[in-house]
């Protein structure tokens, strides 16, 4: 991503409505049955600016967790803001051994133009141990594709289907793939092909009203609840999908 928007997520990510919807649908990702193991180390792949890391760390404060990032500099305030293990590093190209990790999260981080994702899924399958859980959160259709794409360096958006062969491909055995976000993707589809439309606007990453963070907040929280009451969403913004390494 640019600097510019290292800075802006690192300033969001404790409190924006997205993150904090983000960060609990990937910890109940990790809570899926069949569970990975508990002893062992998870691994943010991709972890930009520690976001999760810390979440997790106030979560799971017992879980043993570490985190890869490209971009040295974001590396360095993951580590400072999360007190975790930071490695600098490429997810096309990871600098762990076999069989290191019994969980690995990549959130929005295939999407990437720097990313290769099927090198990346590899590795991923590569540093999991047998039985390991692979939580992936993605953005969600191409034709939702939009400033906000071009300003973070998505070069692609999934589907669960490309998702589903792409992880069969790579030697994993899918879990869960779920589309989320959805009771306001009319809202995001308006706001970005309408009112955002032009390719020099702003990514979606900057402060809301309180008042309108705490609305669209308590929408994800209602999501959730009809998620785990058993109703599937047939698109959203966003798709998180769940698998193991067999």
């Amino acid at each position: 991503m640019e600097p510019a928007e290292y800075q802006l997520m690192d300033a969001a990510e404790e409190r924006m409505w997205w993150y904090r919807a983000l960060h609990a649908q990937t910890l109940d990702a990790l809570d899926l049955p069949p569970r990975a193991r508990p002893a062992g180390r998870l691994l943010d792949a991709g972890c930009g600016t520690g976001g999760f890391l810390t979440r997790l760390g106030e979560a799971r404060p017992g879980m043993d967790a570490m985190g890869l990032e490209v971009h040295p500099p974001a590396a360095a305030r993951a580590r400072a803001k999360s007190g975790r293990t930071v490695v600098a590093g490429s997810v096309n190209d990871m600098p762990f051994g076999d069989g290191a990790f019994t969980a690995l999260v990549s959130l929005d981080v295939l999407s990437h133009a720097a990313v290769r994702p099927e090198q990346a899924l590899a590795e991923m399958h590569r540093v999991l141990t047998p039985g390991g859980r692979l939580v992936l959160n993605l953005p969600a259709f191409q034709w939702l594709h939009s400033a906000h794409d071009v300003r973070v360096h998505n070069a692609r958006r999934f589907h669960a289907a490309g998702v589903l062969a792409a992880l069969r491909a790579a030697g994993f055995q899918p879990v869960a793939m779920r589309y989320w976000n959805a009771l306001l993707l009319p809202l995001m589809v308006l706001q970005r092909k309408v009112l955002a439309r032009a390719p020099d606007n702003r990514s979606d990453v900057a402060p809301f009203p309180p008042w309108l963070d705490r609305t669209l907040h308590a929408v994800t929280v209602l999501e959730r609840r009809l998620m785990t009451a058993g109703l599937p969403f047939p698109a959203g913004g966003s798709l998180l999908a769940v698998a193991t390494r067999p």
